[in-house]
Formats: structure tokens, C-alpha cells, sequence
């Protein structure tokens, strides 16, 4: 499969930098002190957010990134620089006496029930400005593209971005911006500013209307103010809009079932940075980082978009992944109480027998994850005229059921190590086996045995062939 490859950008990020920590559980009664759900912890995870999340894109998206900006003097932030460390970003941070900006959410059975904010929000000024232009100078010249997310938590003052944006334009470097607040003056003279339709209404000081006339018009109005050579505007399900003072490019959105909005934004500044720092127009750069969004709000929690799935995105297999994809996908997922089905097969020529039983296994759970025999698998128990189809080309068949989520290819025997990745809730097999006979069945909570239908099946197929 062709794919994007980011491997030659790198991006300058200034920004605030924090720490998103989310507590997930379960409720089940009120509590007796106030009318306020009890939450029963099951799970603590941490991510890295504003800023950080930026990074953290950009490193999955398998591209580098420095960033630049602030932290305190406190345990949240050697977190922070851990985290940064885990996915090999550089960063130069400025140490204030302020705490590191945490934010930490409480999650009940999929709702998000409360969101605590430990901050304290103190303006760049003086020597810490000072320093944290220093650090811009010392870095601006080894990127392609540089990227201002503003949270509005103190790091991007007015001095800071236009060093900034003053360097970057000496250079011919774009500048993406991921701005707060209503005056966007500090941004004056940046590549492009990307933005929600709210975010535009607050900047123009007026209601807008998430209509592609209202949004141009107030796009352009910024424009005006901001000198931005365009703006990028996210509109939900209306998908992205691209203005310029002249002309205007509207990109529908891709129906996708959303989990959490969460970090989407950072998601699409990643992309365009990417996208921008080797060379893509615009057009082109806005539709990477419309389905690089699509893909993350289908996640739950601050979550990154990875390489692989925006290349599998493109090429119509999205449903074909990596073990370590697949995992990641499938935690979010039971925390959310679905049930996850699996079951295997070789599939070599698709039939009625197959559609059948996958069908059948699909509406036992809420997402039916598919174990393919690799090509040397199949060849081991099917003998060396087989596989028919290769394993790509039958996995992307597959791909085409809408009642099948994923698609992992395994290269064993037997699917053991793989239903142990998965822990499935629901394990399917054909009628011809027992359930002792069933491989995975001492892992899965439950193991399910569905009949073939008869008259069907691949080795008939292809003697029937011969015989023609």
C-alpha cells in the first residue's frame, strides 16, 4: 500500500504543555452526602495534552518535533517530561514557580462526569520570556514548519509569538496556529490560524452560524485583521473549510461514530504542520487533517492519530491493523462495556458459508474482531497449493463487510497468542469442533459454536473448479 511518510518534517512547537489524567469507573448508587454520582475507580490513565498532545501527534504520525514551553518545578511536570521522553520528543522547558497545568477527568460508565483544572496562569514576562525566546532562536533553524498552541494558559504572549512568527517568515517557514481567546493580534502575519466555528464567532465578536456563507464572511473579516495568508476552519459534521481573502474551499466531513471530541483540534494542527513542513498545498494538507480527525474523535480520551491508521484510512483498509493498534483500540473500547467478539479463519474465497457464520458471530457483541491466517499459516495446515488469494487481498475483501470492525493477520498455527492480546468477551467457532476442542476457549469469558451452512465451503469450491 502507498501512504503518507512524514519521516523528513520537523516541527517547532511553542505552546502551553499539560497533563490530561482521566479516572475511569463504574456507578452504581447516589451518594448519600450530596446528590452526586459515587464512581468506582477501575482504571487511571495519563496522556499528554494541549501542546504536548501536538507532540505527541506529530511522534505517531512518525515524524520529531521540540517543543518549547513551560512547566512547574512539581512531580506533574517530570510526568510531562517523561512522557515527552517516552515517544523521543525534545523539549526546552521554561521552570516558573507556577504548577504544571493538569487537567484530570472523572469517567462513569462513558460519561464524563466532572473535570478538576490544577493551574495557575501567570503571562510570560520578563526573564522567562527572555528564555523562552532563546530557545526559539536555538531551534527555528533545524524545523520546516513551526506550530503556536495557545491555551491560553500564559506561555504565548503577544512578545512570544511575534519572536516567533518574525523568524519563522525570515525563514520561509509556515506558521500553523491553534489560537484562544478573542484577539487574535499576536498571530498577525502567521501562515494560517485553524479555529472552530465557535472559537471564529469569539474572535469576530458576533454570533456565526455554522453556514458556509456566514463562516467565509467572518473568516475574512480575520483575515483582514490578522494578515494570515488563509484561515482553516473546523465545522463539525460540515466537515472543513478553507478561506482565503479571494477564493474558499468547503471539505465534508466523513460519518464516523464519535467517542470523544477530546484533542481533535490538536490532532488537525499536527497534521497541517506535517503536511505544510514538506511541501503539500493546501488543498491536499486539509484533507489529510479532516480524516486524521475523523479517526481520533472515534477514540475515547486524548488520544493521537497514528501513521497506520491514516494510511489504512486512505487506502480503504482501515480495518486492517497492527497488533499494537489493536490493543489500544480495544482498551478504550471495553472500558466503555462493549462486548468484543473473535473469531478465525483462513477465508480463502469468500462465500455464503463465511458471510453467514461472520454474520452470526458479529451479533453475538458490539464489534467482531477477525484473526486472518497468514499466507505461510494457510500453506502449514492447507498444504502448498494454497492459499488461493493472498493475505492482503483477503483481508481487504474482508474489509468490505460492514458487520467485521477489524482484521488482524497472525502468522501461528493457531490463534493462542492472539486471543490472549484480544482477551475477547465472546470466542466463535465452527459446529464441526467442541468446545474443549476449541483453541483460546480457557481465555474468553464465553465460547460460542456457530454451524456452516451446508453445501458451501472452499475446498469444494476449488475441486469444482478442477473439474471444469
Amino acid at each position: 500500500m502507498s501512504g503518507y511518510n512524514f519521516s523528513k518534517a520537523k516541527v517547532l512547537i511553542i505552546g502551553d504543555v499539560m497533563l490530561d489524567r482521566y479516572h475511569y469507573g463504574t456507578v452504581s448508587r447516589i451518594s448519600p452526602e450530596a446528590p452526586v454520582p459515587v464512581v468506582s475507580v477501575k482504571k487511571m490513565d495519563q496522556t499528554l495534552g494541549g501542546a504536548g498532545n501536538v507532540a505527541n501527534n506529530i511522534a505517531h504520525l512518525q515524524s520529531s518535533a521540540v517543543i518549547i514551553g513551560s512547566c512547574g518545578k512539581d512531580t506533574d511536570g517530570n510526568t510531562v517530561k517523561q512522557m515527552l521522553d517516552d515517544i523521543n520528543t525534545r523539549y526546552n522547558f521554561v521552570e516558573t514557580k507556577n504548577p504544571t497545568t493538569k487537567k484530570m477527568r472523572v469517567i462513569g460508565d462513558k460519561q464524563q462526569i466532572v473535570r478538576l483544572d490544577f493551574e495557575e496562569i501567570t503571562h510570560m514576562s520578563g526573564k522567562y520570556a527572555e528564555k523562552a525566546i532563546k530557545y526559539i532562536k536555538a531551534e527555528i533553524d533545524s524545523c520546516n514548519a513551526v506550530v503556536i498552541s495557545d491555551y491560553g494558559k500564559g506561555f504565548c504572549t503577544l512578545e512570544v509569538c511575534e519572536e516567533k512568527i518574525r523568524l519563522a517568515k525570515k525563514r520561509n517557514i509556515p506558521v500553523i496556529v491553534d489560537p484562544k481567546g478573542g484577539d487574535w493580534r499576536k498571530y498577525a502575519g502567521a501562515t494560517t490560524i485553524t479555529q472552530n466555528v465557535k472559537e471564529l464567532a469569539e474572535a469576530v465578536g458576533r454570533p456565526v452560524e455554522n453556514l458556509d456563507e456566514e463562516v467565509v464572511l467572518a473568516a475574512r473579516e480575520i483575515i483582514g485583521r490578522t494578515r494570515v495568508e488563509y484561515l482553516v476552519v473546523t465545522r463539525s459534521e460540515k466537515g472543513i473549510s478553507i478561506v482565503r481573502q479571494n477564493d474558499h474551499m468547503h471539505i465534508p466531513t466523513e460519518a464516523r461514530e464519535v467517542f470523544d471530541v477530546s484533542g481533535a483540534g490538536d490532532t488537525v494542527v499536527a497534521s497541517l504542520a506535517l503536511c505544510l513542513g514538506i511541501g503539500y498545498e493546501i488543498s491536499e494538507t486539509v484533507k489529510v487533517a479532516n480524516k486524521a480527525a475523523g479517526i481520533v474523535v472515534s477514540k475515547m480520551g486524548t488520544a493521537p492519530i497514528m501513521l497506520s491508521e491514516l494510511n489504512n484510512a486512505f487506502n480503504n483498509v482501515s480495518k486492517i491493523v497492527e497488533i499494537q493498534q489493536l490493543k489500544a483500540h480495544l482498551a478504550k473500547v471495553k472500558m466503555m462495556r462493549r462486548k468484543v467478539v473473535f473469531t478465525n479463519g483462513c477465508f480463502d474465497i469468500l462465500h455464503k458459508g463465511h458471510i453467514s457464520y461472520m454474520r452470526k458471530a458479529a451479533s453475538l457483541g458490539d464489534l467482531l474482531v477477525l484473526g486472518l491466517n497468514s499466507d505461510a499459516s494457510v500453506k502449514r495446515l492447507k498444504g502448498d497449493s494454497r492459499p488461493i488469494n493472498n493475505e492482503m487481498d483477503r483481508a481487504e475483501v474482508l474489509s468490505a463487510l460492514e458487520f467485521v470492525d477489524f482484521i488482524i493477520i497472525f502468522d501461528e498455527d493457531t490463534p493462542y497468542e492472539l486471543i490472549k492480546a484480544v482477551q475477547p468477551d465472546v470466542l466463535v467457532k465452527g459446529g464441526d469442533y467442541t468446545i474443549e476442542e476449541v483453541v483460546g476457549a480457557d481465555i474468553a469469558k464465553k465460547t460460542v459454536l456457530i454451524d456452516f451452512v451446508d453445501g458451501y465451503s472452499t475446498s469444494k469450491i476449488i475441486e469444482a473448479m478442477k473439474e471444469e
